[in-house]
């Protein structure tokens, strides 16, 4: 007897059967690409379609560099501790919290980070990300002078179930001998962060070339636009080396805000 499904499947035509064929092929190429890691595709698969896995894969090819945390990070490794503090859970990081009242101002900036794991390309649920940056002046809040009390520009998020988390901030300044950045820490878990355990990645973002002569040109950070004048990504002593696992991808303008989005495997 002839069965009906089948048929239907061998009398669609030429154009059926190679889009059957080149979808078999890349499902193939994907779960080469991911190799060991195939597990983790077939969950991404099985979340969001082959799309989402075949995103996956490509942005978790390698993990983001390893960086220093530098010498204003606040997790208790080099002075004060923010990360202990009642308060420093928060999406919104441009204003200080605890006993300090300052607010941080400049150009909005939205970082929307995506975490995955590098060994699986899977969604890092349940993560943590501790970011921090300095003002439109260039200057790090518990740190720099005139600005040992106030904590704005710090904060932690925890990752969703597609390893995803954000903060509200500003777009940071640039400082003498350095590119424009962010820092970060990326812990497995919440409570981890907030006891300053150590991290499982620390590394930094870069800004955009473009967009950083559009804000720095602005009014409000004069102070930064001669700094970044002498500065380069490729004179830079963190970003030298590469930063294409680095820079967000940052959509918007200047008067109404940004958004940079990123995808970082750890």
């Amino acid at each position: 007897m002839t069965n009906h499904h089948d048929h239907d499947i061998f009398d669609r035509g030429l154009a059926a059967d190679l889009e059957t064929f080149y979808d078999r092929r890349r499902a193939l190429k994907l779960l080469g690409a991911v190799g060991l890691a195939a597990g983790g595709a077939v969950a991404a698969i099985a979340a969001g379609g082959a799309g989402a896995a075949s995103a996956a894969v490509e942005a978790c090819v390698g993990k983001v560099p390893s960086e220093t945390a530098g010498p204003y990070p606040a997790d208790g490794s080099n002075g004060p501790d923010i990360l202990t503090q009642s308060g420093i859970v928060r999406s919104d990081i441009r204003s200080s919290f605890g006993p300090f009242s300052g607010v941080a101002t400049g150009v909005p900036l939205r970082y929307e980070i995506t975490l995955l794991d590098a060994a699986t390309c899977a969604p890092l649920s349940g993560a943590a990300l501790y970011i921090w940056q300095c003002d439109k002046d260039g200057a790090y809040t518990l740190y720099s002078a005139g600005k040992l009390n106030q904590n704005y520009l710090r904060g932690v998020q925890v990752a969703d179930r597609t390893g995803t988390l954000a903060f509200q901030a500003i777009f940071p300044g640039c400082y003498s001998g350095r590119w424009p950045h962010a820092h970060f820490e990326v812990y497995d878990t919440l409570t981890q962060a907030t006891a300053s355990a150590t991290p499982r990645r620390t590394s930094q973002l870069a800004m955009p070339a473009a967009i950083c002569e559009t804000v720095f040109s602005t009014t409000a950070y004069a102070t930064s636009l001669s700094n970044y004048r002498r500065i380069s990504l490729s004179s830079d002593m963190v970003f030298r080396d590469g930063y294409s696992r680095q820079m967000p991808t940052v959509t918007g303008d200047v008067t109404t805000g940004y958004t940079a989005k990123i995808t970082v495997s750890v």
